[in-house]
């Protein structure tokens, strides 16, 4: 199928910090030149996200006021930005993220953890009523609650490994809904991950 054709294409930038950890990362190293799975470790990143928004025709002179965008820039800051984003199947989950495992699986769903789930986005975040509802939670002590609490208030749980080009594609699928009243397309979404590394995302 042939990508659809606008006549008029505007963009707009956004940054924000996120922490991750690709867990399935390989190398050959006849061509890394090395085997340091280093994209493994835990890890943070300056991002940026550009958004493209298509049109054929103009209204009010415009694609859209890039003021629309505000609604998307609140989203990924309060949801992404400063936050470690962690695949529930990644093997460390357990270990990172332990005290949300409802159930032990080597397979999980949502379902299985202890968070409040966004069903239209499709991600998850802990439940932190529920996680201090725990008969050991009175057991601990305050500075105690309160690491606790500020490492899961930190965290985004996904269904995909977290690398740059699923990220891409799931702030795609976000600003794809998020904007769709607008009558325009989200016509991709490019993602910087560094400076030097850089993906697009441009569904056909």
């Amino acid at each position: 199928m042939d990508k659809k054709i606008h006549n008029w294409v505007i963009d707009k930038s956004f940054d924000y910090c996120y922490g991750h950890r690709v867990w399935s990362q390989t190398l050959d190293p006849k061509y890394s030149l090395d085997s340091c799975l280093a994209c493994r470790h835990l890890h943070g990143h300056q991002g940026k996200v550009k958004l493209f928004l298509g049109a054929n025709n103009l209204k009010h002179g415009m694609v859209t006021d890039f003021k629309h965008t505000n609604i998307f820039k609140k989203w990924l800051d309060d949801t992404l930005d400063h936050k470690f984003i962690i695949d529930m199947n990644d093997p460390l989950f357990e270990d990172l993220a332990g005290d949300l495992c409802l159930s032990e699986k080597n397979k999980r769903t949502f379902d299985d953890l202890m968070v409040t789930v966004n069903t239209e986005y499709n991600f998850a975040i802990p439940d932190l009523e529920q996680l201090m509802a725990l008969n050991v939670w009175d057991e601990l002590r305050d500075d105690q609650k309160q690491a606790i609490f500020e490492k899961y208030e930190g965290i985004i749980i996904v269904d995909f490994i977290p690398t740059s080009e699923n990220i891409c594609k799931f702030i795609y699928e976000v600003a794809n809904k998020m904007l769709n009243g607008l009558g325009i397309d989200v016509v991709a979404v490019e993602y910087w991950e560094t400076p030097k590394s850089h993906c697009r995302y441009q569904p056909n």
